[in-house]
Formats: C-alpha cells, sequence, structure tokens
C-alpha cells in the first residue's frame, strides 16, 4: 500500500506531454508501402497523419526522415510532408537512423528524452532506432498503428523485440489523448476533436453526431 499521506491527483512522470516528447517519423515513403503487409496501408496512413496532426495541435517537436528518397524509396508522404510545410526533411543512406549524424542532431536540438516513434518498415527502420535510442538513455514509445511491416509477423515480433529491449508500444489515437488528458483544456480542445473528427473512424464520427444533436437540442 501507498503512504496515503503523499498521494495527490498529479500526473506520473511516465505520461507524455507537450513538454517532455518528440515525434520522429522514419520512412513513410512509397517504396516503403508498396512492400508493406503486416495491415491496411490506407490505415497506416490514415494513423500516420493523424499522429502527425496530434503533434502539431501540441506543439510538439517533430523530425522528419527518409531513405534513399532520390535513388530508391521516393518521397515522403506529401500528405505528411503538408502537416509540417517548410520543415526539413532528413535523407539518409542508413536503415538505422541512429546511425545518421543529421538525424541524431535533430533529435537531440528538440532537447526531449521521450520520443516517440513511427516508421516503414517496423522490423528494420523503426527497430533499429529504437532500440539504439534505448541504449543511449532515450525513453521510446513506438506508434505501432502508425508503422508497418513486410509481413504481420514480422511487425509483430519487431513490436515484441522493441517491448523486450524497454520500449512501450502506444497507439496514435493514445498519443493523442495523452498530450491533452484534460477536456477542459480549452486551448487545444478544438484542434483535439477536430483531428478525431478527421482521422478517428467511428470515434470521430461519434464527436459529429454528438455536436451535431447537442447543437440541434439547444436550437431547439
Amino acid at each position: 500500500m501507498p503512504d496515503i499521506t503523499t498521494v495527490t491527483a498529479t500526473p506520473g512522470p511516465g505520461l507524455l506531454t507537450p513538454d517532455n516528447c518528440a515525434v520522429l517519423f522514419v520512412d513513410h515513403q512509397p517504396q516503403m508501402f508498396f512492400g508493406t503487409g503486416s495491415g491496411d496501408r490506407t490505415a497506416i496512413v490514415n494513423s500516420t497523419l493523424g499522429l502527425a496532426k496530434a503533434a502539431k495541435a501540441f506543439g510538439v517537436p517533430v523530425v522528419l526522415s527518409t531513405v534513399a528518397a532520390e535513388s530508391f524509396s521516393g518521397p515522403i508522404m506529401p500528405q505528411l510532408a503538408d502537416v509540417f510545410p517548410g520543415q526539413k526533411i532528413i535523407d539518409r543512406t542508413t536503415m538505422n537512423a541512429w546511425e545518421d549524424e543529421a538525424f541524431v542532431e535533430a533529435v537531440k536540438a528538440t532537447g526531449r528524452k521521450k520520443l516517440v516513434i513511427a516508421g516503414l518498415w517496423t522490423e528494420v527502420c523503426v527497430v533499429l532506432p529504437v532500440l539504439s535510442a534505448i541504449a543511449q538513455g532515450y525513453e521510446v514509445y513506438v506508434v505501432a498503428d502508425a508503422s508497418g511491416g513486410v509481413t504481420p509477423q514480422a511487425h509483430e515480433h519487431a513490436v515484441q523485440r522493441m517491448v523486450q529491449g524497454g520500449a512501450a508500444p502506444v497507439t496514435w489515437v493514445q498519443v493523442l489523448l495523452e498530450l491533452q488528458r484534460d477536456w477542459a483544456r480549452a486551448e487545444t480542445y478544438e484542434a483535439v476533436t477536430n483531428v478525431v473528427k478527421e482521422h478517428g473512424g467511428a470515434y470521430g464520427l461519434g464527436l459529429v453526431y454528438a455536436q451535431t444533436m447537442i447543437g440541434a437540442h439547444a436550437a431547439g
């Protein structure tokens, strides 16, 4: 039992906040999507955009990275680049982004110790930097539904390997709502609900329904 004299209504240090994390997008590119077979690729695109807009809504620093964009994999998916207009995209030759100096310097420049990572493929370009970052003292959260592997087994086994290495598996909606945490935070309420309505599937439709019906009831 805890010492109840020290128990307070405060969030634990393990939670993500807009001030303690950065979001890293690794290799969301056409060639990588072509080889993704672990889940529905349209759903991965949707989750990736939901995560990106969540980061933007809270002003969380973001690192965008590609691998061999001009010679093999193609450009970062345009919808993702459009969320962060003008942001530099770090192109690499290394499959492990953590072996690219420019990528690591960009991460260091955020000043954050909690890293939220999503990418393609889970078993290569996600697992390698995740384990490397953990080895250097970072806390890492892997956004499983904004990532994909060549097969379901490859994705699942990579997630298991990262969890065993100390990473925490999350979903993009989990990240969004963990950053908000309190619906009384009016400054981000509208942005959060807009992201949910755009990318939250049935949850988003529920918000549309609730807002519409409440508005209609108030007007009546």
